[in-house]
């Protein structure tokens, strides 16, 4: 019996070989039809004996191409048009979009193989890809997805390119990035004054140059990287002052798993993470056989590594005494990735000795993702490269919600019917060049989405440039969110989480509603309202931004405002060489002279790192609580310092005696890791004997619990905090799939505009009734 049917599949079936699989299933099945892209995924139709259509559609999910993802497949009875064979159709530019962008992704084996085998005609060409791997995001230019709409639209196929292209039967039909050495981009050795240097081979060059301890920049796919030998400390100190980068960790590149093993300890779950199509840089442990450059990643017991993730990446490892490179995101400090080349020649001119360079256009630029594994659990630190624009499914219609997400760790967040699109990591909206990269990407992705600019979503804090940002684009409301109640929000979607919930919010910085500074919160609510039911008690940061930047004053400030006199006296035993300084901080919170109050977990961490002597002056967004978990030991139970819980009505944290009993062991000479895990276990009972009363005094509320906010990196305390609840009966939920730091603010912000939508809406229908 013969029928015959249409169906279209959505999700991500675009630049994914979904076409030529289909294809090669009709083939198997001896079906006749046609495929086709258009705006709305992939539409085919299917005429045949319906045993095989059957056979067609239950091998059509289960066996999709690696980088596929399927959200639904939708058939329907059509009428037969007597095809013969089966062909894949010309694209479809018409309508409206439900694409899934596809992805950038890692060089697959078959390509690799075929990189180093002498005897196929793209032997150790850079840019060898198929339809499993390669640049794709970073190239597109409109959708969909179709070669003439890529930045390889300047490349014309040669005979043997066209040849595969064309072949159903090719791993690289419609492959769109498709070259080969006769007819694809070529790389290209430049000096810093961007002369071309005389080499046959410009990769070979390249890394006699890194071997020799030079700096090269080196365009990939999402943007340029600087790179020098992992284990020349003379080459990566050079970088470090160059880039003006004193101390923050550098991430590395390493030539394969072997490698990694030699650096650092390697379970199951990062060994898969390193692997994967994605390729994110993962923060692993360093081992006892750690053997690289001492100011890669000075005064950390982590290393953040990746492998090869690219043709060109791979044939800078060819020669096996450069195993390890320090690859980092090529961008003067605060600026964005850079990915122009006339751009890279410019800033990086007092940073590189040499450029690696290529002439495949870069049109979105991405920054590596970075990714840890904590307490057995997803932790991102960055959701970039490999992931995005990947989008969410979520419940509800959230078309034309538009969240703008914060200051720090930048992200925005677009809302298509039940899709979610989070876009690239964009970074601190410090300068002019950080804010035109926010806008140029978002409206990149505001017109691929196609969605109407209904609702902007913005955080409160009304010192945020994103403020003014969102008022450049015609929306017919702005809402505001609290920014703590973003991060609850965020997590309670990506776990599905309905009715209300508690929320342990920690991080650094939060603009609070009583106009205080907040980060160290329990929250109780749900994505429309919530409640504030406890916090950490209020100190003063005279000088506001200058005390985050050098803790020592937040520390200072912390005992004066806590003891008096008394702390005053600590504070000098301890910063001897700031006395006059305390004197001046002293008389600032006595007038309330340039002085904000704040409660949040990140000063509170600074202050403790400040009083140990761990960093008193950070040379980077977090530094101090950083290197102070480092020394916090999470396989060791420490005994807790003493804290208060005040203020029934709304329960206030006390940590005075703390801060003074710590102040006493530093001046004392007690051990520093004992002082900074005892600290972090304070923290931790605080924290659950809050929630504990808390709950007590509202049997009714389920208990369950959300952890949330960029503390919760922090791999002790996402740990104990965890444990501790559930011995207790708590079900615990912390963010996997977007970063608890502000880079999953927006995902969080758009929750909190849909479910008041969704609300008023009910209200409104209540209304009419």
């Amino acid at each position: 019996m013969d029928t015959a049917v249409k169906i279209a599949v959505r999700g991500r079936v675009q630049g994914v070989g979904f076409r030529p699989f289909v294809f090669q299933l009709a083939d198997k099945y001896q079906l006749s039809g046609t495929v086709q892209n258009n705006m709305d995924g992939v539409n085919i139709h299917l005429e045949g004996a319906l045993v095989n259509v059957q056979a067609f559609l239950s091998e059509l999910k289960k066996k999709a191409p690696r980088l596929s993802k399927i959200y639904e497949i939708l058939v329907e009875k059509a009428e037969s048009q007597n095809l013969t064979g089966f062909t894949i159709i010309p694209s479809e530019r018409i309508g409206t979009s439900t694409l899934v962008i596809p992805i950038d992704s890692g060089v697959c084996d078959d390509c690799l193989n075929e990189m180093n085998d002498p005897k196929d005609f793209r032997y150790q060409y850079p840019f060898i890809n198929c339809t499993q791997c390669g640049p794709r995001y970073t190239i597109i230019e409109e959708l969909p997805y179709d070669r003439p709409y890529t930045s390889m639209k300047s490349f014309p196929m040669c005979d043997d390119c066209r040849r595969e292209y064309e072949d159903p039967t090719n791993r690289r039909h419609h492959a769109q990035p498709i070259a080969c050495p006769t007819c694809g981009p070529i790389v290209r050795l430049l000096d810093v004054n961007g002369l071309e240097v005389d080499s046959e081979i410009p990769i070979k060059a390249a890394v006699m140059l890194l071997k020799e301890g030079k700096i090269l920049a080196i365009k990939g796919i999402g943007g340029y990287h600087l790179c020098c030998d992992a284990r020349n400390e003379q080459a990566v100190a050079a970088l470090r002052k160059r880039k003006k980068r004193p101390l923050r960790p550098l991430a590395v590149m390493a030539a394969s798993i072997s490698e990694v093993e030699g650096l650092a300890e390697l379970d199951r779950n990062e060994r898969d993470l390193l692997k994967s199509p994605e390729s994110p840089i993962v923060v692993l442990k360093k081992n006892d056989q750690y053997s690289l450059a001492d100011s890669v990643a000075p005064g950390m017991s982590t290393i953040g590594v990746m492998l090869p993730y690219t043709p060109l990446h791979h044939l800078l490892f060819t020669d096996s005494d450069l195993a390890c490179l320090v690859m980092t995101s090529a961008n003067p400090s605060g600026m964005p990735i850079l990915f122009k080349d006339e751009d890279a020649l410019q800033y990086l001119a007092t940073i590189a000795d040499f450029y690696l360079v290529h002439n495949r256009e870069i049109l979105h630029p991405v920054d590596d993702s970075v990714i840890q594994m904590n307490d057995g659990k997803l932790d991102f630190l960055r959701r970039s490269r490999g992931y995005v624009p990947d989008p969410f499914s979520t419940s509800q219609d959230v078309t034309g919600i538009v969240a703008f997400g914060g200051q720090q760790k930048t992200t925005f967040t677009i809302g298509r019917n039940e899709q979610i699109f989070v876009g690239p990591h964009i970074g601190d909206l410090e300068n002019i060049e950080t804010i035109d990269h926010y806008e140029q990407e978002l409206e990149h992705l505001l017109r691929w989405i196609d969605t109407p600019k209904t609702t902007a979503v913005i955080d409160a804090h009304p010192a945020y440039h994103i403020q003014n940002l969102a008022k450049e684009y015609k929306f017919d409301e702005i809402i505001e969110v609290q920014h703590h109640h973003a991060h609850m929000a965020a997590c309670l979607e990506e776990h599905q989480i309905s009715g209300k919930a508690y929320g342990i919010i920690l991080d650094g910085t939060g603009f609070g509603l009583d106009g205080n500074i907040w980060g160290f919160e329990i929250l109780y609510g749900d994505p429309f309202e919530f409640e504030r039911i406890a916090h950490l008690h209020y100190t003063p940061l005279p000088g506001g931004e200058k005390c985050i930047r050098e803790p020592w004053r937040n520390a200072a400030a912390m005992l004066i405002s806590l003891h008096g006199e008394e702390g005053m006296a600590l504070a000098k035993a301890i910063f001897t060489d700031k006395l006059s300084e305390i004197d001046i901080l002293n008389a600032m919170i006595k007038r309330n002279v340039n002085t904000v109050y704040a409660g949040t977990c990140g000063r509170l961490f600074d202050a403790v790192s400040a009083l140990c002597g761990v960093t008193k002056v950070s040379s980077y967004d977090g530094e101090a609580a950083i290197q102070l978990a480092e020394l916090a030991d999470d396989r060791v139970l420490f005994e807790p310092y003493p804290f208060e819980l005040m203020n029934k009505e709304l329960l206030t944290i006390n940590f005075s005696k703390m801060v003074k009993e710590i102040a006493l062991d530093v001046i004392t000479g007690k051990e520093v890791k004992t002082i900074s895990g005892r600290f972090h276990e304070t923290v931790v009972q605080a924290i659950v004997s809050a929630l504990v009363y808390l709950n007590e005094k509202n049997p009714a509320a389920e208990k369950t619990v959300v952890l949330s906010g960029g503390s919760f990196h922090n791999r002790y305390l996402r740990k104990r905090i965890t444990a501790e609840l559930r011995e207790r009966s708590f079900k615990v939920f912390v963010p996997e799939k977007v970063p608890c730091n502000d880079g999953g603010l927006s995902f969080g912000q758009l929750i909190v505009a849909a479910a008041k939508r969704s609300v008023n809406q009910c209200a409104l229908e209540y209304q009419q009734r």
